[in-house]
């Protein structure tokens, strides 16, 4: 079984969802993962765990979303989560080369994404790009004030000491389609040195559609080629690595069990 850690389905019209979860059943994908990223968007998301057994959901403010409006409080992230389907926060985290919100409103909207995930005991889905030092600082003194929390760097495209420095924080990393491209091949060898046990996969639906599908509208069906690059990265099957990668998974969001 494969598992889409990160995807957001209700991008999708609810025309198309039941055809788009039939062929992601058929390429071997047990469950799915869609995600938050605005706080309006969040009786959407419930909704599309409820109405599908094998989705479940997160409840968070994407960094580019994070100057519209008053950013939730922690308390009104954890009552958000109280759900028996949401199993994560996020995604949160800075986004550096879009900008779309003030630097300073995505750091608060990440630090208290963070405080919620230890509240809750959930993990928290990062979105990091072009921000690693800052990442890593905010990641830091947050564990330093008020103790550790589960996360997992998605579509990971950062640089080595980020991936270095959130294994060594007891973070995960998940890879999707950008691992597949040919102008990647730093991104494969990340890939190639992580830790087994923090590795996952995903599609971010309906972006970054992995090659041999490049181009086209990704969905949750096409994670089986970007686990198909990762399992030759590190000399594994196929099927090693849909074990491998849904044992972490499983591991880090255990309330999808």
């Amino acid at each position: 079984m494969l598992v889409d850690s990160h995807c957001h389905l209700d991008y999708f019209t609810d025309a198309e969802i039941d055809d788009l979860l039939d062929r992601a059943r058929a390429a071997g994908v047990g469950r799915m993962v869609t995600i938050g990223v605005r706080v309006s968007q969040a009786p959407a998301v419930k909704a599309l765990t409820e109405r599908y057994p094998d989705v479940w959901g997160t409840i968070g403010v994407h960094p580019h979303n994070a100057g519209e409006g008053e950013m939730p409080t922690v308390d009104e992230l954890v009552a958000l989560a109280d759900h028996p389907r949401i199993i994560g926060i996020g995604e949160s985290g800075l986004d550096y080369f879009y900008d779309k919100s003030p630097r300073a409103v995505q750091a608060e909207g990440f630090r208290r994404h963070i405080r919620a995930a230890r509240a809750t005991g959930l993990p928290l889905a990062i979105h990091a790009r072009q921000a690693d030092d800052d990442i890593i600082r905010i990641l830091q003194e947050e564990r330093d004030a008020g103790g550790d929390f589960a996360f997992l760097l998605h579509c990971f495209s950062s640089g080595a000491e980020l991936a270095r420095q959130a294994v060594a924080m007891g973070g995960y990393l998940s890879f999707s389609g950008i691992l597949t491209f040919p102008k990647s091949p730093e991104i494969r060898a990340i890939a190639a040195e992580v830790p087994a046990d923090r590795l996952l996969v995903e599609t971010d639906s309906p972006y970054l559609a992995p090659v041999p599908r490049r181009g086209k509208r990704c969905e949750p069906a096409y994670v089986a080629h970007t686990a198909k690059v990762l399992a030759e990265v590190r000399g594994l099957t196929q099927a090693e690595v849909e074990a491998l990668t849904t044992d972490n998974f499983l591991r880090l969001f255990p309330k999808a069990a």
